[in-house]
C-alpha cells in the first residue's frame, strides 16, 4: 500500500512550501528567476534598491520571524519591465532555536514558486591570515561543520536525501563574482566557509582546528541553505563579507555590534559588488535564451 506524504513536524504547525509559494505569487504576480539572500550587514542594500512590492515574512505562511540586528524580515521585489530579483531581507538562524526545516523552508519556497538561480550573503570572520576586515569571498566550497543536515529526515520528498555536493557552488556564477569584483576594484579572493552551530563565537584552538580543515572563513549561516538550495535543483552562489579576524587571529573583541559596524563601514562595496554581480548574469550563455534573466542587465539598484 502506497504511503502519503507528509510534512515532518514543525513546532509551528507542517510547513507547505508548495502552499506558502502560491502565498507568494499571489503578492508578487511575475517570480522573478533570481534571488538573494541578504545577511548580516547586507541590508543597507534593501534601502537602496527601487521597492515594487514588499511582503513581511509574516505574511508568508511558514516563514520564520527573526530575530537578530541587521536582519529585516522582509521579501522585496526589486527591477522592473517583467523581471527583477527578490532580495529576502534576513534569515532565520539555527542557534536561535529554530529547527534545520524551519530556516531551510524559505528557499524550498522559492524553488516553488520558480527561483532558478539564488545567491547567498553573509558576514564571516576571517581564519585565513591575509583576509581581513573590508574583503569579500566568493564561496568556492564549504565544510558543515553544525551538527546537522537539512535532509535528515526527507527521504519521502522529491529528489531523496542523497545529494550530490560535488559542485554546491555554480562555478559559472562564480567565474561572474570574480569579474563582478574586478571590474567593480573591490577586493574578493575565492576560498572555503565553515559554517558552525554557534552563537558563541570560535575559540582560537577551534579556529586553529578549521584552518587544518581547509577553512578560509567561519560563520553560523549559509551552508544549510545552499545543501537544500541545491537538493531543490536551484543555482548557488555565495558572498562572505568579513568583518573580524576570527578568534586568535586578531586582539579585537569580536562581538555582534562590530560586525554590523564594519558592514555598515563598507555598505557601498557590497551594493557595487551584488548589482555588477545581478548585471552580468545576462551575460552567461548558459542563460542566453531566457528572455527573463537577460533582461536582468538593465536592472536598476
Amino acid at each position: 500500500m502506497k504511503r502519503e506524504l507528509k510534512s515532518r513536524p514543525d513546532r509551528r504547525g507542517p510547513l507547505h512550501p508548495e502552499r506558502t509559494a502560491q502565498v507568494l505569487i499571489g503578492k508578487i504576480k511575475a517570480i522573478p528567476p533570481v534571488a538573494v539572500v541578504l545577511g548580516s550587514g547586507f541590508d543597507e542594500l534593501a534601502n537602496r534598491v527601487v521597492r515594487e512590492a514588499i511582503i513581511p515574512y509574516a505574511e508568508l505562511p511558514g516563514f520564520p520571524s527573526t530575530t537578530v540586528d541587521g536582519h529585516q524580515g522582509i521579501v522585496i521585489r526589486t527591477g522592473f519591465n517583467q523581471t527583477g530579483v527578490l532580495l529576502l531581507c534576513g534569515r532565520a538562524h539555527y542557534y536561535e532555536g529554530h529547527s534545520m526545516e524551519t530556516i531551510t523552508f524559505p528557499i524550498r519556497v522559492l524553488a516553488a514558486a520558480g527561483v532558478k538561480i539564488l545567491l547567498l550573503t553573509n558576514a564571516a570572520g576571517g581564519i585565513l591570515r591575509t583576509l581581513r576586515p573590508g574583503d569579500f569571498m566568493a564561496i568556492q566550497d564549504h565544510i558543515n561543520f553544525m551538527g546537522a543536515n537539512p535532509l535528515r529526515g526527507t527521504a519521502e520528498e522529491p529528489g531523496g536525501q542523497f545529494v550530490d555536493l560535488t559542485q554546491t557552488y555554480d562555478t559559472e556564477l562564480l567565474n561572474v563574482l570574480a569579474n563582478s569584483a574586478r571590474e567593480e576594484k573591490i577586493k574578493c579572493r575565492k576560498g572555503v566557509y565553515i559554517a558552525v552551530s554557534g552563537p558563541s563565537y570560535e575559540t582560537p584552538a577551534e579556529i586553529r582546528a578549521f584552518r587544518r580543515l581547509g577553512a578560509d572563513a567561519v560563520g553560523m549561516s549559509t551552508v544549510p541553505e545552499a545543501i537544500v538550495a541545491r537538493r531543490c535543483g536551484l543555482r548557488v552562489a555565495g558572498i562572505s563579507f568579513i568583518t573580524n579576524q576570527a578568534a586568535g587571529i586578531g586582539s579585537q573583541v569580536i562581538s555582534h555590534g562590530e560586525v554590523l559596524r564594519e558592514a555598515r563601514i563598507h555598505s557601498d562595496n557590497m551594493a557595487r559588488l551584488i548589482t555588477s554581480f545581478l548585471r552580468q548574469l545576462s551575460s552567461l550563455p548558459s542563460l542566453a535564451t531566457a528572455e527573463a534573466v537577460r533582461e536582468l542587465a538593465a536592472i536598476k539598484i
